[in-house]
């Protein structure tokens, strides 16, 4: 039995419920039930089986997109473990684009950012070559972006409250670096953080790394880890890029948010229309439940 909740007008909903239901059965799927679920009236919960998430995932998108939708093979709750990306994720912004701009580089290293996220780059080697061309950036520039450029998304300090509220393990894992990682760990409440660090020696970037790079193969390895050390708990990734794709497969709910093509793809599910809050929605925590930061 595939379970799916989705989020859309509630006009949309009302006048599409039954179209759907006819298109999953006519792709062979039997519906047991489409019906508002019962801690928030503007989700749509769909119960059905004999097919495949993959079709229901699609038929849901073509009946209501725009949407915000996840897919699961049981009734989704709050998970043991929350492994989130933090660029275009967590935050509004790619640090390193940002970060380019006061070196006078931004849309040469913002369109290698943009490449690597839809997938078209080798992640490693994009992030090598944009941190080698900010070598010589005084390191007071970090401290600058974050204070004026790096901004929360919304709803994303009530999702990690209200996860944590509940027992969630939470944690942070960028491909970006931790001079800006650690700083949104703390505003946003995450427990750890696992990314790059910038080297500088004598107050300037020196155009290189300290360790190995994060990239998406320890993403998925930092939620497997997790979800072994919590007993094999249910999980919950959220992520935007190709780098996040692993990292979003593996989880029990990996929701891609506002994403490029690819992760969209590759997730259960996606927020495309509301704010970090969505997530909550649609692992159905009641809005009594949410924790406001």
């Amino acid at each position: 039995m595939f379970i799916a909740r989705l989020i859309a007008e509630p006009a949309r909903l009302a006048a599409n419920c039954d179209a759907a239901i006819h298109a999953l059965e006519a792709a062979g799927m039997k519906v047991h039930r489409a019906e508002p679920l019962k801690v928030h009236d503007d989700v749509l919960e769909v119960a059905a089986d004999h097919g495949t998430a993959a079709t229901l995932r699609g038929v849901l998108d073509a009946q209501f997109s725009p949407v915000d939708l996840l897919v699961s093979d049981h009734a989704p709750g709050v998970p043991g473990v929350f492994v989130s990306d933090m660029d275009s994720t967590m935050i509004s912004a790619e640090c390193i684009d940002e970060l380019a701009d006061f070196a006078g580089l931004k849309d040469q290293i913002a369109d290698i950012t943009e490449r690597a996220m839809q997938g078209e780059l080798d992640f490693a080697e994009a992030l090598t070559e944009r941190v080698r061309l900010l070598g010589g950036l005084g390191e007071d520039a970090i401290q600058q972006c974050l204070d004026e450029r790096i901004f929360d998304m919304p709803g994303a300090r009530t999702l990690v409250a209200t996860l944590k509220a509940h027992g969630t393990e939470t944690v942070l894992v960028t491909g970006g670096f931790h001079q800006f990682a650690d700083p949104v760990a703390e505003r946003l409440g995450f427990e750890r953080v696992v990314g790059n660090r910038l080297a500088v020696a004598h107050g300037k970037l020196t155009g290189g790394l300290v360790g190995d790079i994060v990239d998406s193969s320890v993403k998925e390895a930092v939620l497997r880890a997790e979800v072994a050390r919590r007993d094999g708990a249910a999980s919950l990734a959220t992520g935007d890029g190709a780098n996040d794709i692993p990292m979003l497969i593996a989880a029990s709910y990996g929701i891609a948010y506002h994403a490029k093509p690819k992760a969209r793809a590759a997730a259960h599910g996606w927020v495309e229309q509301g704010d970090l809050t969505s997530v909550l929605k649609l692992l159905g925590v009641a809005r009594g439940d949410w924790v406001s930061v």
